[in-house]
């Protein structure tokens, strides 16, 4: 169906349900309609105000939390002091905030690059086939629950470099280097997606007029189509900064979990203790109102500032971008300080190619360096470091000697071979599930309760208690982020209120996981006294997955052409019926593909529920609100900390989570495909 058909079927009742378009001009119909829009128009502001509202709530509540940790400590002793050892009362933070930054450090140093070759590729070489491919795998990659890349760590990546560094690993495989790993896995979804997205936005006719003076593909894609999606690129990056950042249950399962600052820093082989991993491991085990449970909550407050922190840098360096490429304008103050700062910029801005190579040769130096230095000595590392600048610092000059098109193939083969080799962890990764998984799937396993600890029996409590779950989540999500996002789409104007409420959103979707559980356990365990419940769990998850469904609602809505809109206006239709009868069912393919793969990510959450929701045992399925469950994530979690020799239970119930993130996200796809074919997009 055209979109002229699609207007037509919506608008075709116009006339008799409004009284026509001369009624239109009826006072009593003016008044009437008014009145409805202006309804409409505040319901629909009224699920915004809630959300940002939500945002400052919890800020507030983690903040409240905080102060007896902070009435009772030294700020100072607790971000410096370099032992956390709650059980002799010593808080030093600073192993847990390093632990944090070096597993995130770690993470992005290996998903940025790879993520972006793969972005490149898929933008420039890949065929329309292989695209189409390439992007569902990505959102694949990215719908796997947290809880399974740890199964994965632990029992694939972390005996694999055991084997591969038996002199250097001391703990099983878990360290520094595996947790950086698995967040660089998981993290490289969202830069490779956000970043092809720009990359495809950038005006072909930049491409062609390139390419049209002698440029190779590969020569236009560095220096105009890199160029003009820098902000794109620089937002994917600190997502997944976020991403890497807010991690609970990976970093908790392959870090070794133990505060350490490792000696030398660089020592990629340390166990560590991110910020994260720290409060789930001391949540459920501390005592209400004490000096211990108050400082859990003092790290919760650090690390939401981390986040917060990143976000607004994003936001700024994503407008500098603009504002050079001269998509935007700078306000008064900018301009202002600009003039100020003239006489600083200036002379940079004359040598600033030359001090982006200085920098980057540093950073490469530094980099193999240290990487070296663990296994030759300081003497090699420094000789390595000299030879990797040395290389750099000629590359220019090789690639020049080969020429352009010799140095596009080799290029492009590189990236094609990154491509491959996500594609071989992606397979690996489900099939080594599948394989060892199968065996375990009967119909006592599904339809049976877990028995003798969890060594034996089946999930069917902890599938019935996901379902719940999800459907509980969906209720309450859908509405507030659908109505959200079409008042972010239809009537948000470039406001205060406007620009607040984007920067919450954006906050609130950056929020970690565990800050979910935190703020839902303080309010639904506690303060409301329900305790483990199934209804403080879909409420704290509703809460996590609103953002993501506010977002999607708002970019479905924008992409319908506005010709609809126009159209239905001009014939007479009140700007609320347009809406409700025209656009949004226009863009309900984007709205139910966004929900799906919301919910899809919530079924496949542990942290939030495991302070809300969940308990390790139930014997029976229980369907009421006030009641504790159990659930797929957390049982996997429990049988992998909790049970040894559970390994073909934990097998099966990984194959079982897959089974239903897979099984959500191909509906997402096939939705997305109808909607686009019915609409003719």
């Amino acid at each position: 169906m055209t979109p002229e058909d699609q207007f037509k079927d919506a608008t075709s009742s116009i006339g008799d349900k409004e009284g026509g378009i001369l009624s239109n001009f009826s006072p009593k119909l003016i008044i009437g309609r008014l009145k409805h829009e202006e309804k409409a128009k505040l319901l629909l502001m009224a699920t915004v105000v809630l959300t940002v509202a939500i945002l400052f709530i919890i800020i507030i509540f983690i903040a409240y939390n905080s102060l007896d940790a902070l009435k009772e400590l030294n700020m100072w002793q607790f971000l410096t002091g370099s032992t956390w050892s709650p059980t002799t009362g010593t808080y030093g933070a600073l192993p847990l905030i390093l632990g944090t930054f070096l597993v995130t450090g770690g993470a992005i140093l290996f998903a940025l690059p790879a993520g972006l070759g793969i972005a490149i590729y898929i933008n420039d070489v890949a065929s329309p086939r292989v695209r189409n491919i390439l992007k569902p795998a990505c959102e694949l990659f990215a719908g796997i629950p947290s809880v399974v890349y740890g199964f994965l760590g632990i029992m694939v990546l972390a005996p694999m470099l055991l084997n591969m560094f038996p002199d250097y690993m001391t703990y099983r495989g878990m360290s520094w280097l595996t947790g950086s790993l698995v967040l660089g896995v998981m993290a490289l979804p969202t830069i490779i997606s956000v970043s092809q997205d720009a990359m495809g936005a950038v005006p072909k006719s930049y491409m062609e007029a390139s390419m049209a003076m002698g440029a190779t593909k590969w020569a236009t894609t560095r220096a105009i189509v890199i160029r003009s999606a820098i902000s794109g690129i620089t937002a994917a990056t600190i997502l997944g900064v976020g991403r890497a950042l807010g991690e609970t249950m990976a970093v908790l399962m392959v870090c070794g979990n133990s505060p350490n600052i490792p000696a030398p820093i660089w020592d990629v082989f340390s166990i560590v203790k991110p910020i994260t991993a720290a409060i789930a491991s001391g949540m459920p085990n501390v005592s209400f109102g004490s000096t211990y449970y108050s400082a859990l909550f003092l790290l919760a407050l650090i690390l939401m500032a981390i986040i917060i922190l990143v976000n607004i840098t994003a936001r700024r360096i994503i407008r500098n971008t603009k504002i050079k490429m001269g998509a935007t304008e700078r306000t008064r103050l900018e301009r202002k300080l600009k003039g100020m700062t003239a006489h600083i910029t200036a002379p940079l801005d004359m040598y600033k190619k030359w001090i982006i190579t200085g920098v980057f040769c540093i950073f490469v130096f530094a980099l193999v360096f240290m990487m070296s230095s663990l296994f030759i000595g300081t003497l090699g590392g420094l000789l390595m470091g000299i030879l990797a600048t040395a290389l750099l610092l000629i590359s220019k000059k090789v690639s020049e000697l080969i020429g352009p098109r010799y140095t596009q193939k080799i290029v492009y083969s590189s990236f094609g071979i990154v491509v491959i080799a996500a594609m071989i962890v992606l397979v690996a990764s489900l099939g080594i599930i599948v394989v060892k998984g199968l065996p375990t799937i009967s119909f006592d396993f599904i339809f049976s309760a877990p028995s003798n600890s969890g060594l034996a029996g089946g999930i069917w409590p902890a599938i019935i208690g996901t379902l719940e779950l999800m459907a509980g989540t969906a209720v309450i999500a859908f509405p507030l982020g659908v109505c959200s996002g079409v008042y972010m789409a239809e009537y948000a104007k470039d406001t205060r209120f406007v620009r607040i409420s984007r920067q919450a959103i954006d906050a609130l979707s950056g929020t970690p996981t565990i800050i979910f559980g935190l703020f839902g356990m303080s309010v639904f365990v506690y303060m409301f006294g329900w305790g483990y419940s199934l209804l403080g769990g879909c409420i704290t998850l509703s809460l996590m997955v609103l953002p993501t469904i506010i977002k999607t609602t708002e970019e479905a809505i924008i992409a319908v052409p506005k010709e609809l809109a126009e159209a239905s206006a001009a014939m007479g239709a009140s700007k609320w019926y347009t809406i409700a009868k025209v656009v949004l069912p226009a863009a309900m393919g984007g709205v139910i593909t966004g929900f799906i793969l919301s919910i899809g990510r919530a079924i496949g959450e542990t942290a939030p529920i495991m302070f809300t929701a969940v308990v390790a045992f139930k014997m029976t399925a229980s369907f009421a609100l006030l009641q504790p469950i159990m659930a797929l994530p957390y049982h996997l979690y429990f049988l992998i900390s909790e049970v040894p020799g559970s390994t073909a239970q934990q097998y099966g119930t990984a194959l079982v989570i897959m089974i239903m993130v897979v099984s959500l996200f191909v509906a997402a796809s096939l939705i997305r495909r109808r909607y686009n074919k019915r609409m003719g997009w």
